[in-house]
């Protein structure tokens, strides 16, 4: 994977609003839209952008999706400041009916765990709920640390996925569709 700042391939560059109209996204635009809200209220944040192996999102991502996903995803997180320390949230990318169903349906897993859009060190007891704390859902899976950027924006100026105008037009307009899909299907398991 090649990460291009000449050419204007931004396939995370989804603003805020879109977020919220289409009622979901992936973890660079949930985080995204967390920041636009956040700023909102005046608390003070910025993104920390990175890769991730592309192993984390078999099953989230599945058959041509998955087979076409980059072997490095890029991938971000929000981080927050409050009462004097930055606090690095990932786990609001993922809601906890998704994360507790799919305990259910791997069931027999205790440890560590890497799949459905999930890195963890401990599949039973992630750390997810905030009380100014660090949280994390998928930082088990980095491979390449990028730093922390002010803006989305600002850091999609000098990284982010150098992909085929093919496969930048299926991910946008299936791709995540697709995995939004399986998304929905693992959140809904009875």
């Amino acid at each position: 994977m090649r990460y291009n700042s000449k050419k204007e391939i931004r396939l995370q560059s989804i603003p805020a609003s879109r977020v919220l109209k289409d009622g979901y996204g992936q973890c660079n635009t949930k985080g995204t839209l967390f920041m636009a809200l956040l700023r909102a209220c005046s608390i003070q944040c910025r993104v920390h952008g990175f890769t991730i192996d592309k192993k984390l999102q078999k099953d989230a991502m599945t058959g041509f999706v998955y087979r076409n996903a980059p072997d490095n995803v890029f991938h971000s997180w929000v981080e927050v400041y409050l009462d004097g320390t930055w606090y690095e949230l990932e786990a609001f990318i993922l809601d906890k009916s998704y994360i507790e169903n799919l305990q259910k349906i791997k069931s027999d897993c205790v440890g560590a765990f890497c799949g459905y859009g999930v890195a963890v060190k401990d599949f039973r007891n992630p750390v997810i709920d905030f009380d100014k704390n660090n949280t994390y859902i998928q930082s088990e899976g980095i491979n390449q640390d990028f730093g922390i950027y002010d803006s989305p924006d600002e850091m999609l100026k000098e990284h982010h996925q150098d992909l085929s105008a093919p496969k930048r037009f299926a991910y946008r307009y299936l791709g995540r569709h697709l995995m939004n899909k399986n998304v929905r299907r693992i959140r809904n398991h009875k």
